[in-house]
């Protein structure tokens, strides 16, 4: 099922960021030769007008085909140069290539926003300055791979709402009083109720915690946060779905920034890194908190894709945008050979790239 939900989702990514490219193309008159739903072999096309929109066997997302992207002397020169990617002017080119990345924000946009309107889940750590949270919780939010926690059926989402042990309980329940509960109480045997979805039944476990090799302190293997609810009325929804993908935006950016400079330097590691297969595992885990977390969710790799798409790195709409700068500043076309063996290099290196990350998060399942 998580395989299932993960494919959608990039389905859904890809597509709306192809059809940013589609939609502008059409609107400067370029001809667009192909929108392709999934990637070849080809399973179905129908041509309407002069565009032909297929159906593709490998569902992982999209494509459009648009005339003269990728210069020869047909589309330079040809009877149907006019109406060309390359012979358009450059400001028009540069909105074609930038409009994927501005439909992948405003998609982020778009869903936090549905996300507020439906009641966002929100730390209280992190709760908009005048909007009052509801339903506030001690909240799963990871649990370790065998872990106490994880041997007696305890998951992620589920909200801890009672904690005992023999005679003793905690009627006031959050990240501290737990800790300090289990402290107290070393390896004894605790009794953990707890909400899983919407069943508004308790449900009942009991754990024994295990010490710490590293600071020999008891603990049940959990991560945990108070979360409640945001709802909001949709203009103020608007307003705080707009201010929630900056945030992400930025943060997003500094989070790759310093990947980057980490990697010059030596120090990167592929562990912060995910892949496909990674992927499928925080989707699942997003799919048990519910609905709107995987709304979050998704908006959330749709910035991701935006701000890759912006690198300067041949094959990526940033990479074609550098090159259209360089042409701007020099006056004159970059020689179509080179940019074509460059975006098909960068394109290489990606997939090599890709195939590395996926391996990494392959090891890590076992």
């Amino acid at each position: 099922m998580n395989i299932v939900i993960f494919i959608i989702i990039l389905l859904v990514l890809v597509l709306v960021h192809e059809f940013g490219h589609f939609f502008t193309a059409k609107k400067f008159g370029i001809r667009v030769d192909e929108f392709g739903f999934g990637f070849p072999p080809k399973i179905y096309g129908k041509k309407y007008g002069e565009t032909e929109y297929s159906l593709n066997l490998l569902p992982i997302g999209g494509f459009v085909k648009i005339y003269g992207e990728n210069p020869d002397e047909e589309n330079t020169n040809g009877p149907d140069s006019n109406r060309s990617f390359v012979n358009k002017a450059k400001w028009k080119q540069a909105i074609v290539l930038f409009a994927g990345i501005f439909a992948n924000f405003l998609l982020a946009w778009l869903l936090f926003s549905i996300g507020f309107m439906s009641g966002l889940p929100t730390s209280v750590s992190g709760e908009s300055a005048g909007y009052k949270l509801d339903n506030v919780n001690l909240t799963v939010v990871s649990v370790l791979e065998n872990s106490p926690a994880q041997v007696a059926g305890l998951k992620s989402g589920d909200k801890i709402v009672s904690l005992k042990s023999g005679k003793d309980s905690v009627l006031d329940i959050n990240s501290d009083t737990l800790k300090s509960f289990i402290l107290s109480h070393g390896k004894k045997e605790i009794n953990i109720g707890y909400l899983r979805g919407k069943n508004k039944e308790i449900n009942s476990i009991v754990v024994v915690p295990v010490l710490n090799k590293t600071t020999s302190a008891p603990e049940i293997g959990i991560s945990m946060d108070m979360i409640g609810t945001v709802k909001l009325p949709l203009f103020s929804a608007l307003k705080e779905g707009l201010s929630l993908t900056w945030f992400v935006t930025k943060s997003t950016v500094l989070g790759l920034y310093t990947l980057i400079v980490e990697g010059i330097q030596g120090k990167g590691s592929l562990s912060s890194i995910t892949g496909p297969v990674g992927m499928v595992g925080i989707v699942g885990d997003a799919y048990q908190f519910g609905f709107v977390y995987l709304l979050s969710f998704t908006a959330l790799i749709s910035v991701n894709l935006a701000i890759i798409n912006l690198l300067p790195f041949p094959a990526l709409d940033g990479g074609r945008l550098f090159f259209l700068l360089i042409e701007k500043i020099k006056g004159s076309r970059i020689n179509p050979k080179f940019t074509n063996t460059a975006n098909m290099i960068g394109f290489g290196i990606l997939i090599i790239f890709m195939l590395v990350v996926t391996y990494h998060d392959v090891l890590n399942l076992f």
